[in-house]
């Protein structure tokens, strides 16, 4: 049989030799592109030989990206020149060596050694997208400070060990020499015991909001587990917090959120939270009157951490399906109550994040009335199922600045799940999962997933006619640029056209903007369209670039769970990407041609309403009821 983890890692397998097929037919046709420009350059030129001379053809190869054979002497050098507008490939940073590299500079005392080492932080900070975590002394064994030992002990400590003295005075050093260069520097943790040492976050503040890195998380769990009232920051024990985040009347009055929710959390370039000056107070009047838009978070902020809060309730597991396939989190929050523990919802919400592959952070709340012995029952749950077969994730209880700092940086690569203990009344616990959500990697950052050298396309999430404006989208950019005045196209619709339009005007964050990039959230407002023309699940290309419509497509899946059995013309409700329609069984590559609970199979299927933009490679989630199968698309027909 098998099982979730061997099918996740083929499809990894699948999704990237989908995309590097991807990327090879992009650059093949650019290179198209380059030589039909160069041949057409060639004929236009006044006076042109009719027979190119051996230079200019030599000339014509490099410029078109085509290998060139050179002889030298009795040898023949092959060269293969890259695309003139392609960018340099990124040389990768030891980030251990430029540690002790910096810190060898600044405890000189030749000035020639200081501007080296600023010229070396300028370089790397390029490099890591204006963000770089820099430890300065020796660092415990990672193993040790994530299963909580004694760190007395000697072994296994990394770099070169600092005084006291030498730390404070690399500490003035970095500080200066990040001020020369425009940024700012900020101390992340510091211990002053028998191995003195210190986390520094070094910040180049953006320069608009256009280039502003964000992190994307979802934040899941039970009815009742305190999503809501987390995002809202300090709460006054009755759901304070958590009203501003509701969009309908209905949630207000309930107290459960139905919808797909928003919240941004801005850090300023010193790495402090963007928060409204209120002196205290927790009158409700004074929160609503002193809380910052988000258009005033985007202006000031270095980094933005986006939530997007997700309903808890069984009846809304649709829209939290939605949510999580269609806004490309970098990380699922999930949030237990600790007086519950792990249950209900919160064990879907944790099966489907780990179905998807996206990397979980456990948060326990409401520590402050929880019985202690309630508290330590809820973590060895919590730990119990972390470790269990299904899961294989490596529990670490974050109780620490250092932790928090350490793990944010590997917990995605290596199978971490941190675990954090949180008050939203007391604030206990707040203060290392913001510095955690802070050092996330940015989103946009991710080249495996978004490209911004290949064409536009952009899914499209959310609908809204605006008065005065008209017609409004927001999504996100899987690929390609985007800028005000882009001629596009949008669709499918129900026959499976694509229909023409321009952008108008563009939004990030509710912040005006002019272009945006691939891994990207923007909203479009959109000339000459009709709302009901639009829908959720439609994608945004260049005119030029017209795809093709999907009604049926093959995937291989994986049935997590079925009460009976799966046979053709078997319906249920597709998920994948922004898409999100009911499918219908159409073949099944099985002797029996049925599937049951573990059963994997090729499968084909059909949208039932209209066709919609699906590729090779894209993960797939289908449920029905209680029914839950995983796949990815492997050929389109």
């Amino acid at each position: 049989m098998t099982t979730p983890q061997t099918l996740q890692n083929q499809i990894e397998q699948i999704h990237n030799l989908a995309a590097d097929k991807h990327r090879a037919f992009i650059a093949s046709e650019r290179d198209y592109k380059e030589r039909q420009h160069a041949k057409e350059k060639k004929h236009g030129e006044k006076g042109a030989q009719a027979k190119p001379t051996e230079k200019s053809a030599h000339e014509l190869k490099v410029a078109s990206g085509q290998k060139v054979e050179e002889k030298t002497g009795d040898k023949v050098v092959k060269q293969e020149h890259a695309d003139a507008d392609a960018e340099p490939e990124p040389v990768g940073i030891d980030q251990h060596e430029v540690e002790q590299k910096v810190q060898n500079l600044l405890l000189s005392d030749n000035p020639a050694d200081f501007n080296a080492a600023r010229d070396l932080l300028a370089s790397v900070l390029t490099q890591s997208r204006g963000e770089l975590i820099l430890r300065i002394g020796s660092r415990p064994p990672q193993a040790k400070l994530f299963a909580g030992e004694d760190l007395a002990a000697n072994e296994g400590w990394i770099g070169v060990n600092r005084s006291d003295a030498q730390l404070q005075s690399l500490k003035e050093n970095i500080a200066r020499a990040v001020e020369d260069i425009g940024g700012k520097m900020c101390v992340l943790f510091e211990s002053i015991d028998q191995h003195p040492r210190a986390s520094l976050l070094l910040r180049i503040p953006p320069l608009n909001v256009e280039s502003t890195p964000e992190v994307r998380c979802a934040v899941v769990g039970n009815v009742d587990s305190g999503k809501s009232t987390m995002l809202g920051g300090l709460d006054d024990g009755r759901g304070l917090a958590r009203v501003a985040l509701f969009r309908h009347k209905h949630e207000i009055e309930t107290g459960r959120t139905s919808s797909v929710g928003m919240e941004i959390l801005g850090f300023d370039t010193a790495g402090a939270p963007i928060l409204p000056n209120v002196g205290g107070s927790m009158d409700p009047d004074v929160l609503r009157r002193e809380k910052l838009g988000w258009e005033q978070i985007s202006v000031k902020a270095a980094k933005i951490v986006t939530f997007i809060d997700l309903a808890g309730h069984e009846r809304y597991l649709k829209t939290t399906l939605y949510g999580l396939t269609s806004g490309a989190p970098s990380c699922v929050i999930l949030m237990v109550g600790a007086n519950a523990g792990l249950i209900g919802m919160s064990k879907e919400h944790l099966a489907i994040a780990l179905a998807l592959n996206i990397p979980v952070v456990v948060c326990i709340t409401k520590i402050d009335m929880t019985p202690p012995n309630k508290l330590v029952e809820t973590l060895k749950q919590v730990v119990k199922i972390m470790k269990s077969p299904g899961c294989k994730k490596h529990p670490v209880f974050v109780k620490s600045l250092e932790t928090a700092v350490e793990v944010s940086q590997v917990f995605a690569k290596e199978r971490i799940c941190p675990i954090f203990q949180l008050s939203n009344v007391t604030g206990s616990g707040l203060d290392y999962i913001r510095t955690f959500l802070n050092l996330l990697p940015s989103s946009e950052g991710d080249n495996e997933k978004f490209d911004s050298n290949a064409p536009l396309e952009y899914s499209i999430t959310e609908v809204w006619s605006v008065p005065y404006v008209g017609t409004v989208v927001n999504g996100l950019l899987n690929s390609g640029t985007l800028k005000t005045g882009d001629a596009v196209l949008l669709g499918p619709d129900s026959n499976g056209h694509f229909i023409p339009s321009a952008v108008k005007s563009m939004q990030r964050k509710r912040a005006d903007v002019t272009t945006a990039e691939a891994g990207q959230t923007v909203s479009c407002a959109l000339k000459r369209m009709k709302r009901a023309a639009v829908r959720k699940g439609m994608v945004m290309v260049h005119k030029e670039d017209v795809p093709k419509a999907v009604r049926q497509f093959e995937g291989q899946v994986l049935i997590l769970y079925h009460n009976t059995t799966l046979q053709k013309n078997y319906q249920a409700m597709l998920h994948c990407g922004a898409v999100r329609q009911t499918v219908r069984i159409v073949h099944i590559d099985h002797p029996q041609e049925l599937l049951r609970t573990g059963d994997r199979a090729t499968v084909r299927f059909e949208f039932i309403s209209h066709p919609e933009f699906v590729k090779e490679g894209m993960k797939l989630l289908f449920r029905e009821g209680k029914t839950k199968g995983l796949g990815v698309i492997t050929r389109i027909l």
